[in-house]
């Protein structure tokens, strides 16, 4: 009886474990992929309310650093400060009043972010083992959707970031729940290569 109760506890133990977290990482993927979706779905929609709340993070932004130049006498950059607010507050007003308009300049800007996340993901990509694969294609798949944009700007500005921001997340989602499962049975979340 002793012997068999042995066998059993040694077999459990060759199992491999669940990593910690990975029911986080498969939530966080699955979240991921449904914004995704629905940004795919209602691409306008997902372009005009990404526009939108930018915008109100520069009306914030602007407004906190008026109030410290004012308020923040003796300070050497204070000048700067109020130029750097009342530049935030007139880019956010045109956002947040303007959301055709700023989509525009935000289609500029999410090329730019796709293309940085791309050449990031590619370099992450080298260096990790487990879903090495699937995180080059994620970085590719960037690059490439941040160059497609660069070339149909203006025409495509209004719908364009919302479907490629949709399939950003969804392929973003896929790759975080492929992880996931497979740190769920036991291999570590971020191995990198030897």
């Amino acid at each position: 009886m002793t012997d068999f109760r042995t066998a059993s506890a040694s077999m459990t133990d060759a199992l491999p474990r669940p990593g910690p977290g990975w029911g986080w990482i498969l939530l966080y993927g699955i979240v991921s992929a449904g914004i995704g979706v629905l940004a795919f779905v209602w691409p306008f929609s997902a372009t005009l309310a990404v526009t939108i709340v930018i915008g109100s993070f520069f009306l914030v932004s602007g407004v906190f650093a008026i109030i410290a130049g004012i308020a923040g006498k003796g300070y050497e950059s204070r000048g700067y400060t109020i130029a750097y607010g009342i530049l935030s507050l007139i880019v956010g007003l045109m956002l947040v009043f303007s959301p055709v308009a700023g989509a525009i300049s935000l289609t500029l800007l999410v090329a730019i972010w796709l293309a940085v996340r791309g050449l990031m993901e590619i370099r992450w990509g080298i260096k990790i083992r487990a879903g090495r694969v699937l995180m080059l294609i994620l970085g590719v798949v960037n690059l490439v959707l941040a160059i497609l944009i660069l070339v149909t700007v203006p025409f495509s500005a209004l719908t364009l970031p919302g479907f490629i921001l949709g399939f950003s997340f969804l392929l973003g989602g896929i790759t975080a729940i492929a992880s996931a499962l497979s740190h769920r049975s036991g291999t570590p979340a971020f191995k990198m290569a030897s």
